[in-house]
């Protein structure tokens, strides 16, 4: 191109200013190729200065331009390029950067006015301190650097909002939202803004200020529906289940109606806070949930809830959901709010059965038995290595993927065992006896379980073989008690006290034992292991929790089908003779 003219240059930079505008509206984008335009534009504001500005990195070139460069009729051009400099950078998360260059364009207006108070925001303090050059009739921009500086303030503000919520500092990352929302942006930001500003209070442990932020979100745009998913998440953590499933069923139903964005309403920006900030927080915090995640959602509050008609039903959509096409309909990212698909069908089995469809439940079961059988190997040995390398070899890779893959055999073979026994407890809910313990014991239980079972298991195993521990001892009770249904209590014993070798102390099977024992008419052992157990500390609620772990949510149903009914008759039956045998030691 033709060499640089100094009185050329203020026209020149005002075009690539307007220019790089353009270009950035039409990508809407912040990209590299516009930065590199201004750093060609400083190189020829050098030249024509009679300077040279090769191999220095962009902040070196803007120190050495705003130091030398002297010229009043490029102060305004330069200072409107730094400004469009910055919102690179901010666009980018080099913060410092951007900190640095107004550093340098308020020491260049008034050295004084660079030193801001103890504890004020360095980059928010440059920012404001920074003077907007007076426009010039003869040269019209398509953004004014006033707006434009409007914009690097809210942007600004809100980049290190999010960046000190990640950090965990609240009360800061608090203050700097509350300066963005504040501050200059289209109305889908500020809902943005407020969204953050409600999971900062969530994570403070301040959930009514946290609803109040969320709730002004949706009054200032309603298709911000991640401000939705959050409410739904606060009003679970307070409890409130009734304001949560309203949420849950507000946000499906938006969900499902797929609104087109709302034109905005206000001027038109080429440069934008929207195109400065996407950060991976801000996208996580902002995460459109899909519509199969908030059915499913609806669904499994509703169960834990007791609610059960209302969980078939959602469970019941949801399974449809599937059958239109798996990969559309089920987000496969890590932040999905929904499990395995497997465990989903335990749980619509389970809510199947609470609501007395128990031939439902069989069949839902049935489909995740045949499609778990095949994946499970003969012979799983889960044991961990006496000897540990103290470093990690070359193999330690290949090790890694085969833990890994034993661990999916392990989910496999607990969903499948776990299927037989909901199958077993609907067939008995049925009246079946016989089939109910076929179902109980089609698992094989001295062989399948087994499989899983080993002296030292690796840490990462550990839940997948508690869950399977716990299905196989649900598995012996609910056979045990349907063999007591069958009047074959020597069978029924021997399952009750595999159970306690299993799980020793389980207060379903130790009742259940002394139960048995006592149709035995081995009244005496029935009565000492019942003092035995009730002066034991095991948890009354029979769930005793691995390690601290809650049990899945489709064990939850055949947990309390396990209870032992007749705690309270058993009792005074066994009160009443321990009273006999005292007052008459000969009997």
């Amino acid at each position: 191109g033709l060499p640089p003219a100094l009185p050329a240059l203020p026209l020149e930079l005002t075009v690539l200013y307007n220019s790089l505008l353009f270009a950035t509206g039409a990508s809407d984008s912040a990209i590299q190729g516009e930065a590199e335009g201004i750093r060609q534009g400083l190189l020829r504001v050098l030249e024509a200065c009679g300077a040279c500005g090769q191999g220095l990195s962009t902040e070196e070139l803007w120190q050495k331009v705003l130091q030398e460069v002297t010229a009043e009729e490029l102060q305004a051009p330069l200072h409107r390029l730094g400004a469009l400099q910055a919102a690179w950078w901010l666009a980018a998360s080099r913060l410092r950067s951007a900190a640095g260059l107004f550093r340098l364009l308020s020491s260049a207006e008034d050295p004084e006015r660079a030193h801001r108070s103890e504890g004020e925001n360095e980059l928010l303090y440059l920012l404001k301190a920074w003077r907007v050059p007076a426009e010039v009739a003869s040269l019209p921009l398509v953004q004014s650097a006033e707006d434009l500086k409007e914009i690097l303030c809210t942007t600004a503000a809100f980049l290190q909002g999010l960046q000190e919520l990640e950090a965990g500092n609240f009360p800061t990352a608090l203050s700097l939202l509350q300066e963005a929302a504040g501050g200059f942006c289209s109305k889908k930001v500020l809902a943005q803004i407020y969204t953050c500003l409600g999971c900062c209070a969530q994570r403070m442990g301040k959930p009514q200020t946290a609803l109040q932020h969320l709730k002004r979100a949706l009054q200032v745009d309603f298709q911000c529906l991640p401000a939705l998913s959050h409410v739904a998440a606060v009003y679970h953590e307070l409890g409130e289940t009734e304001a949560e499933l309203q949420a849950l069923a507000l946000l499906y139903e938006a969900l499902e109606k797929k609104t087109p964005a709302a034109a905005s309403s206000g001027p038109y920006f080429l440069i934008r806070t929207e195109l400065l900030v996407h950060t991976p927080i801000l996208a996580s915090l902002l995460r459109h949930r899909h519509p199969s995640e908030v059915k499913y959602l609806l669904a499994q509050r509703c169960l834990q809830d007791g609610r059960v008609a209302d969980a078939v039903e959602h469970y019941l959509d949801f399974l449809a959901l599937l059958q239109e096409g798996l990969q559309q309909q089920v987000p496969l990212d890590g932040g999905s709010a929904l499990p395995r698909i497997p465990e989903v069908f335990l749980e619509a089995a389970s809510a199947l059965e609470q609501a007395g469809r128990h031939q439902d439940a069989i069949t839902v079961c049935e489909e995740v038995i045949s499609r778990t059988t095949d994946l499970i190997p003969r012979m799983l040995r889960v044991e961990e290595r006496l000897e540990q390398p103290e470093c990690p070899s070359p193999g330690a890779g290949l090790a890694g993927g085969l833990l890994s893959k034993k661990k999916e055999s392990l989910c496999c073979l607990a969903w499948r065992a776990a299927g037989y026994l909901h199958q077993g407890w609907a067939w008995a809910k049925l009246g079946e006896s016989k089939e109910a313990v076929t179902q109980f014991s089609r698992e094989c239980l001295e062989d399948a379980i087994s499989r899983s079972g080993c002296l030292s298991v690796p840490e990462s195993l550990l839940p997948e073989v508690e869950v399977l521990q716990k299905i196989r001892l649900l598995s012996l009770i609910g056979r045990g008690a349907q063999f007591l249904e069958l009047g074959r209590h020597k069978e029924a014993l021997l399952d009750f006290q595999h159970g306690l070798q299993i799980l020793p102390g389980d207060p379903a099977a130790a009742s259940y034992l002394v139960q048995a024992l006592w149709k035995l008419n081995r009244k005496q052992e029935a009565a000492a292991h019942w003092q035995k157990f009730s002066q034991s500390p095991a948890g009354e609620d029979g769930q005793q929790e691995g390690q601290g772990r809650p049990f899945p949510l489709y064990l939850v149903s055949c947990l309390k089908q396990a209870t032992f009914p007749h705690s309270a008759s058993l009792a005074r039956s066994i009160r009443d003779y321990l009273g006999t045998t005292s007052r008459d030691p000969s009997s």
